[in-house]
C-alpha cells in the first residue's frame, strides 16, 4: 500500500520576523489561500487515503499541525523531541509504518515546496511506485531540470537512461544517478545549467519502506538501533519515553549523506512539474510574480521609484519605499527586518543574534 511521509519539522530562519519557532515557513500562507502545510496535503487527495498520510514534525508544532489538519487522525502526527536531520526523521517514519504495513511504499515529501500542477505530480508518484514496485530494491528521487544557475539547491549527475518495462512508462525520462553534488559556487552551477547530466535535487523520494529500512541498518547501524528501539515501542504507554531517550542519542545526517550516496540501485525521474523548494523570500517572489517595476508586494504597500524590491506587510500598518532598489521589507506586529534581498542568506545571523542576546520573544 502507498502512504505518504511529510516532513515539516524545518524552522525557516530564513523567513524570520515572519517564520517564528512556533510557526515556521511551512505553516504559513505566503499570499496563499492554504498554508505550505495544507496544499501539500492537498496535493495527495485522490493519490493517498488521509488514513496513510504520516506528517513528522517538532514536537512542539504538532498542535498547530493539528489544527491546520484536522481531517488526520492524531496518530497522523509524529512529533520528533529534538533536531535530527532527515535520515532519523525517514527512519523512524518508516520503521513505525513497517509495522502497521510490511510492504508499505512510501512516497515522501517536504511539506514547503510549491509544485505545479497537482496532477502531474501524482502522475510521477504513480510512475516512481512503478519503478519501486519492477525493481523494489531501488530508490527513486525526483530532479528538477535547472533554469539558472542556483547555488542552494543541490544536484544530481544523472547516468544512463532506464529503459521502461512497461510501454506506457515510455514517455518517462528516468536515469541510474551517478553521483550526487553539493550545493555549487556560481561557477559550477554555470556549468551545471549548460550541462543536461545535471539535475536539481528536489528531496522527493518513493521507496519501500524496508528498502530504506535495510539501508539505514547497512550504513548507519547505530542510528538504526536506536530508531529500531523507538519503533518496537510504538502504540504502547512507554513510546514517549523511548522516542525522548533513544531518538536523542542519534548523530544528526541528511539522508542524502547516510544512504543515497552509498546505495547501489538510485534512480531519478526527471519530473514534468514545475517546481520550487521556497527556501526563501527570493524564491517567495518567484511564485507571487513581479509588477512592472520588478516588485514583489504582499500587505498594504506605496512603493516611490521603488525598484526589485521584496515587500511582506502582515498588516493594515502602511509600508512606504522611497528610493530603494533590490531591498526586503518583511513587517511583522512585533518585528521589522530591512535588508539588501541579496543578503538574504545572513538573516540566520540575525536568529542567531536575537537568541544570544536572550531576546527569545523574537524567535
Amino acid at each position: 500500500m502507498l502512504h505518504a511521509v511529510i516532513m515539516a519539522g524545518g524552522a525557516g530562519t530564513r523567513f524570520w520576523p515572519a517564520s517564528r519557532s512556533e510557526l515556521p515557513k511551512q505553516l504559513l500562507h505566503f499570499g496563499g489561500e492554504r498554508t505550505m502545510l495544507q496544499s501539500t496535503v492537498d496535493r495527495l487527495d485522490g493519490l493517498i487515503a488521509n488514513e496513510n498520510v504520516l506528517v513528522v514534525t517538532n514536537q512542539a508544532l504538532v498542535p498547530q499541525v493539528a489544527k491546520q489538519l484536522p481531517q488526520l487522525a492524531p496518530h497522523a502526527l509524529l512529533g520528533e523531541p529534538c533536531k535530527r536531520d532527515t535520515a532519523a526523521c525517514i527512519g523512524l517514519a518508516a520503521a513505525i509504518l513497517l509495522r502497521r504495513d510490511p510492504d508499505a511504499t512510501l512516497a515522501v515529501m517536504p511539506a514547503d515546496h510549491r509544485i505545479e500542477t497537482d496532477e502531474l505530480f501524482q502522475q510521477s508518484i504513480r510512475h516512481a511506485v512503478h519503478l519501486v514496485e519492477e525493481e523494489p530494491g531501488r530508490l527513486v528521487t525526483f530532479g528538477i531540470r535547472p533554469t539558472y544557475p542556483a547555488e542552494s539547491f543541490g544536484y544530481i549527475e544523472r547516468g544512463e537512461r532506464i529503459a521502461p518495462v512497461d510501454a506506457k512508462a515510455e514517455a518517462w525520462s528516468a536515469y541510474r544517478v551517478r553521483k550526487f553534488r553539493e550545493k555549487p559556487n556560481i561557477a559550477l552551477a554555470r556549468e551545471f545549467l549548460s550541462d543536461r547530466r545535471f539535475l536539481w535535487n528536489a528531496g522527493i523520494f518513493v521507496w519501500k519502506a524496508h528498502t530504506i529500512d535495510a539501508a539505514l541498518a547497512r550504513f548507519e547501524p547505530q542510528m538504526h538501533q536506536h530508531l529500531a528501539t523507538i519503533a518496537k515501542s510504538a502504540g504502547t504507554p512507554d513510546f514517549e519515553e523511548h522516542l525522548h531517550r533513544e531518538f536523542a542519542k542519534i548523530d544528526g545526517r541528511s539522508i542524502d549523506y547516510a544512504v543515497m550516496e552509498h546505495h547501489d540501485n538510485v534512480v531519478v525521474i526527471e519530473a514534468p512539474f514545475q517546481w520550487d523548494d521556497v527556501g526563501s523570500w527570493q524564491a517567495v517572489a518567484r511564485t507571487r510574480g513581479f509588477d512592472a517595476s520588478g516588485n514583489t508586494t504582499s500587505g498594504r504597500h506605496l512603493g516611490i521609484e521603488t525598484t526589485g524590491c521584496i515587500v511582506h506587510n502582515e498588516s493594515d500598518h502602511l509600508v512606504v519605499t522611497l528610493g530603494l532598489q533590490d531591498c526586503l521589507v518583511v513587517r511583522t506586529p512585533d518585528a521589522t527586518l530591512v535588508a539588501n534581498k541579496h543578503d538574504e542568506e545572513s538573516i540566520r545571523d540575525v536568529v542567531e543574534q536575537l537568541r544570544q542576546r536572550g531576546w527569545t520573544d523574537y524567535l
